[in-house]
């Protein structure tokens, strides 16, 4: 498939320009024109990188890309990722606010689609864009369940605070760093709360707000988007996709 049409395609069906972010998302390195192997991965660092290339990836699919903020000096580690890219020919997209937002495909949709979760509504708003989501347990689910799902489902989970109901009836789902939301997903009458990573603070808050709390790994809550792209891919256009693991532990 000629890279150009897949870019195109990728731009559209995940809303790319629709999505403010921290950096420029989509094609961040162009490489080869014909695209046959896709890699997905979660990051593109320099290990990441090397993974791919022994893959035989033509492109490269990431959530975290190489591009934040300003500009930054082509030197060093960063300097040292770029010549790479380069050398290899290999394109390089990344979707991340967009990927967490997506409907079908997203991490947020996703997460809940593993877990037998009934989507309600969107909330938890990022620049402008509303990434997580809200659901429902059919006639309930016991936490402990809940816990084991998501084991068996996606990855081992870091860390469970047992602060709610035992039996959940509503469940806010935000992939990544969204522990700073505990408080929105109680207002929302969430009684789980499930995301990424934590902080000392952000664990009172849950204690206080009485919800229970999932937090799955920043790394591990969002390799489930970057898979379902893989999948939409494979089914869309006969590509050829894999996913390299390569957790952080975080």
């Amino acid at each position: 498939m000629k890279r150009s049409e897949l870019v195109a395609y990728l731009d559209e069906y995940l809303g790319i320009s629709e999505v403010q972010d921290y950096g420029p998302q989509g094609l961040q390195v162009e490489g080869r024109e014909e695209v046959n192997k896709i890699v997905g991965m979660v990051d593109a660092h320099l290990p990441c990188v090397v993974q791919a290339l022994e893959a035989g990836a033509d492109l490269l699919f990431v959530h975290h890309g190489i591009l934040w903020g300003g500009a930054k000096p082509l030197r060093g580690a960063h300097g040292r990722l770029v010549r790479t890219l380069m050398a290899a020919d290999l394109n390089l997209y990344a979707a991340h606010l967009a990927l967490d937002a997506h409907p079908e495909v997203g991490n947020n949709a996703e997460l809940a689609r593993r877990l037998g979760l009934e989507i309600l509504e969107r909330w938890g708003r990022v620049n402008g864009t509303d990434l997580a989501v809200l659901a429902a347990a059919p006639n309930g689910a016991k936490m402990d369940y809940l816990v084991d799902r998501f084991e068996q489902t996606v990855g081992p989970v870091q860390l469970v605070q047992h602060h709610g109901p035992r039996i959940v009836h509503r469940v806010g789902i935000m992939s990544g760093g969204g522990a700073k939301y505990v408080e929105e997903a109680a207002a929302l009458g969430c009684d789980l709360y499930l995301t990424g990573e934590t902080s000392h603070a952000q664990y009172y808050d849950a204690l206080d707000a009485g919800i229970n709390v999932i937090y799955g790994g920043h790394y591990t809550t969002e390799i489930v988007g970057v898979q379902a792209i893989g999948r939409h891919l494979q089914e869309q256009f006969g590509l050829e996709f894999e996913f390299i693991d390569l957790p952080t532990g975080l």
